[in-house]
């Protein structure tokens, strides 16, 4: 399994990129898959709240943080690295990482390098497509709708939608389903991972007492997202197996 790259991203906020990323951790964490984690939002970061011991806060623009990274692919106990990208910092991000030759190498099959794209609910998420085609032709690329917010999405006409998506290659989609509220408010005041929240328990691993319903609402949700992951056959992509479920 050579290592991998997965940056999580958009050009707009609020549209759930942190959540995406805190359930694609549980998710290959619940794959045997050993992941390590790098926080954007700096200096105060968002993701490292509910994943503290794997995630670390960077600043992608300064070059020290560059290289604790990118430097460290190889050498690091966890083969795949999880980017959640500020908001609007998804371009900037893709512009450093080509001018460091890291899409150079990721196109010569030295990194696997995994770009979600969390969409927002207007057409100039399609502008925001445009704008990252150059980057990202030779990455495996998705394009996800986060309906955590509970957004409500326009209805792309075909042919707009075909005239963007020939712009990159091995393009995809991933639709994220909308947790019911009081469950999704639990887990933020618990401040734990989605998957600790289902085995009811506290972030020091002691037994909690959370709801049996909303724990039940948020383990649907997330074997959800789990199958729609497996049908775009991330694992495969990363080089994994895919666990049974």
């Amino acid at each position: 399994m050579k290592p991998a790259v997965i940056l999580v991203g958009a050009d707009k906020g609020g549209v759930g990129k942190t959540t995406v990323s805190r359930v694609l951790l549980d998710y290959l964490a619940a794959s045997n898959v050993v992941a390590r984690a790098f926080d954007t939002e700096s200096p105060r970061g968002t993701l490292k709240r509910f994943h503290p011991g794997l995630t670390d806060i960077v600043d992608v623009t300064h070059t020290p943080d560059q290289m604790k990274i990118i430097d460290t692919l190889n050498s690091a106990g966890a083969k795949v690295s999880v980017i959640d990208v500020r908001a609007g910092q998804l371009g900037a991000t893709l512009r450093a990482l080509k001018e460091i030759g890291f899409l150079d190498a990721a196109r010569e099959g030295q990194f696997t390098f995994v770009v979600f794209h969390i969409l927002g609910p207007s057409i100039s998420s399609l502008d925001e497509i445009a704008e990252t085609a150059p980057y990202v032709s030779d990455a495996n690329y998705f394009l996800v709708k986060n309906f955590i917010n509970d957004t409500t999405f326009f209805e792309w006409d075909p042919a707009t939608y075909a005239s963007y998506f020939k712009k990159i290659k091995h393009a995809g989609d991933v639709t994220i389903p909308k947790l019911n509220e009081m469950a999704y408010e639990q887990v933020e005041l618990a401040g734990v991972p989605f998957s600790t929240f289902v085995a009811n328990q506290t972030a020091e691993g002691d037994s909690a007492k959370y709801s049996f319903v909303l724990r039940g609402y948020a383990r649907t949700w997330f074997r959800n997202i789990s199958a729609e992951f497996d049908r775009v056959g991330l694992l495969a992509l990363l080089g994994a197996k895919l666990v049974k479920r």
